[in-house]
């Protein structure tokens, strides 16, 4: 029961707390009011909030946002995967600790959120897309925060983010593949022609083993994932870390060409490279940089082909997926060869070919003249 509590102090005045029984459990207290009607209100309205589950503990509400992050929230963490895990601790440390981590959890209140949205906005120095994955977590992080009754409401509920603009997918044709490919050193030519014939994720491409095809019946099967992540941020203080199954957490199988089997047998031959050994290595045989294929290889490639627009190793993946629709594949098979877990990401790459926009006009000719 709410009820207001008297105490007299040392200099003679009186001051009123308010008492109430907490979501806890615990009677707790708060003051010093300097009547009783204004103490017995609020510990009325804490005795309400508590009922309603919107309450948290004034103590625990003074923790700061970094020794909440640290104590509270990041142990929570510990079952995502590495680069995840990863991704967060930079989002932190760059973003959020500097701003957020002195303040009281319970004085990052809404407009605490949307004065940190407005200003990396308008400073430029990071993407509307970039602001919303960063919120995100923050909203993560608050949302425990809730549960734990560390602050009553989260603050990144009602957040105004600025409007991420999509723009048109950047699809590769056959003609600038081929330029790309013949640019490519040797070395790491046989896994371009691999990417853009299964549409394989950078991961999945590096991780691949010999023992990973079933040359017989053409089949690569898709188990395992390779990440890079930095030795600052890594368990075990190595930059490489093995999964052993791909993003969707679901193997999967993906036909090859015949010619393309024949290409990886004289690859292997040609590189040494045994059944348990990595396919695509670095030259000194561990896996592959992604960050370092793109300034060394990839990069050198493009200007070389003289490509326009920006065009990443991804755009592979992009352009195998939307080759295929536009050859009549079908949507679902194209889905499984990608490994989405949902159809409608597969859809985005449809018609998404350069002359895609004259093939729908010569559909509509076709049917408008009757011929």
């Amino acid at each position: 029961m709410a009820y207001a509590r008297r105490k007299k102090l040392l200099d003679g005045s009186v001051r009123w707390y308010a008492a109430y029984l907490g979501g806890d459990g615990r009677y707790h207290e708060e003051g010093g009011f300097r009547s009783r009607r204004e103490a017995e209100r609020v510990a009325a309205k804490r005795e309400v909030d508590a009922d309603r589950g919107e309450w948290a503990s004034p103590v625990t509400g003074r923790m700061t946002f970094t020794k909440y992050v640290d104590t509270e929230y990041w142990p929570t963490t510990a079952h995502l995967e590495i680069s995840t895990r990863t991704a967060y601790r930079s989002y932190l440390d760059k973003h959020f600790l500097p701003r957020l981590g002195p303040l009281a959890m319970r004085r990052v209140t809404a407009s605490t959120v949307q004065s940190w949205v407005n200003d990396v906005a308008a400073g430029g120095g990071l993407s509307a897309r970039s602001i919303g994955k960063y919120h995100a977590l923050l909203h993560k992080i608050f949302a425990r925060a809730v549960i734990d009754r560390v602050v009553p409401v989260n603050p990144c509920a009602h957040t105004e983010l600025p409007k991420v603009i999509v723009k048109a997918k950047r699809i590769i044709t056959t003609g600038e593949f081929d330029a790309i490919l013949a640019a490519i050193p040797l070395r790491h030519r046989m896994m371009v022609l691999l990417a853009i014939e299964t549409g394989l994720r950078w991961g999945e491409l590096i991780a691949l083993r010999p023992l990973d095809i079933d040359f017989p019946t053409r089949t690569v099967n898709v188990r395992r994932t390779i990440g890079e992540v930095s030795r600052k941020h890594s368990p075990t203080g190595e930059r490489f870390y093995v999964k052993d199954s791909p993003k969707s957490d679901v193997a999967r199988l993906v036909q090859i060409q015949q010619e393309t089997c024949l290409l990886l047998r004289e690859y292997m031959l040609a590189r040494g490279v045994r059944e348990e050994d990595l396919f695509f290595t670095s030259e000194a045989g561990t896996s592959i940089s992604r960050n370092n294929f793109r300034t060394k290889v990839w990069v050198p490639a493009l200007t070389t082909a003289k490509i326009q627009g920006t065009v990443t190793f991804h755009n592979l993946r992009a352009a195998h997926a939307s080759w295929l629709l536009a050859g009549g594949a079908d949507l679902q098979v194209v889905k499984e060869r990608l490994g989405h877990r949902q159809i409608t990401t597969t859809q985005q790459y449809l018609g998404t070919l350069p002359d895609a926009g004259d093939r729908a006009l010569a559909a509509f000719r076709k049917i408008r003249n009757g011929r």
